[in-house]
């Protein structure tokens, strides 16, 4: 698998598999896997060549965590990268009252709390640790500050400020000390990375399905400030959460809720333009992003091993221009999109 090389520090930098691993699947989102099933999802993940490994507190309130620890521990340091977050603390609870009730299944008790101040961030990496039982992070993210997360922008407004005044200095001083290699954001809203990077002095974000074959409004000024700086993006949830993946049928999913008409019908003319060229949207999908220079992985994610052997097999995937340009020219894809 190609290796992208991102070095905005000058420090070494890190080195990043085309395809990456994105492990919320490994915390029993939406249906209950065993550890042997994870642990061979992880593997088929290893043996396709994936060495970048995201992960949460939030992921199955603690599950995936200890799940990719468990794995990890297993190989060679130097021959993978692993990231997770902070900005949730995870509390026992009462089991009705946990988080992710009918999103996360057979999961520990727990009770999400924000946090987002320096004390917050450093209570969550070092749970992380406890949780994992890995050495080092090479990478941190703020997890979840955008309004989808916190449903008003003066509620996430709030929990910026805290972040920028205090938890901010805290991601700082580890990346100052070494203790991690980059940190940045894990946000669903290119508009919120965007008003963090001009805040800070941040090196990755992970951005979750806002720069797809469906969407690329990111393309107005956030992914051309993070080309100018230097900025990595990793790209999460290529797929849309499922419509660029299983097609657009009408119960397809966008969002993680059912999509709207507007999007369906979008998508319908997206994935037939895609089979006048023989190409699978799917195909299209996973393969797009990666056209960005600041794109440095795409992590799709998976929770079988079927899945994750798909997603290797169509990446490098030879996508006729002429595919490209059929898009654009239908106003299918923006007119500037690298291809």
């Amino acid at each position: 698998m190609k290796i992208r090389h991102w070095d905005r520090l000058g420090n070494g930098g890190i080195k990043f598999s085309e395809l990456g691993f994105g492990c919320a699947p490994l915390g029993n989102l939406y249906r209950a896997i065993t550890d042997e099933e994870a642990h061979n999802v992880l593997q088929a993940a290893w043996d396709d060549g994936c060495r970048y490994f995201d992960t949460a507190p939030l992921y199955g309130l603690g599950l995936s965590e200890v799940r990719v620890g468990n794995f990890l521990r297993g190989k060679p340091r130097d021959q993978y990268v692993i990231s997770t977050k902070a900005g949730r603390l995870m509390k026992v609870s009462p089991p009705d009252q946990r988080t992710g009730i009918g999103k996360f299944f057979e999961v520990p008790n727990r009770r999400e709390v924000y946090d987002y101040s320096y004390d917050g961030v450093m209570r969550s990496f070092d749970a992380s640790f406890e949780r994992t039982g890995l050495d080092r992070f090479d990478i941190l993210y703020v997890h979840d500050l955008d309004v989808w997360t916190h449903g008003s922008k003066e509620i996430n407004d709030a929990y910026t400020e805290t972040f920028m005044k205090s938890g901010y200095y805290a991601m700082l001083s580890l990346r100052d000390q070494g203790v991690i290699k980059a940190f940045g954001g894990g946000v669903n809203e290119w508009q919120a990375c965007e008003a963090l990077a001009r805040r800070g002095d941040f090196d990755l974000f992970l951005l979750a399905g806002r720069y797809t074959l469906l969407e690329q409004e990111a393309l107005t000024s956030f992914l051309p400030l993070c080309t100018e700086r230097g900025i990595g993006i990793v790209l999460g949830g290529p797929y849309n959460s499922g419509i660029l993946a299983r097609g657009p049928s009408d119960d397809a999913q966008y969002n993680y809720a059912d999509a709207p008409k507007a999007v369906i019908d979008r998508v319908r003319r997206i994935n037939a333009t895609c089979e006048k060229h023989g190409v699978k949207m799917i195909e299209a999908a996973l393969n797009f992003p990666l056209h960005h220079p600041a794109v440095v992985s795409v992590i799709p994610g998976g929770q079988s091993v079927a899945e994750v052997n798909s997603n290797r097999a169509m990446l490098g995937r030879d996508i006729p221009a002429a595919l490209w340009a059929d898009l654009k020219s239908e106003g299918l894809m923006r007119q500037d999109a690298p291809v």
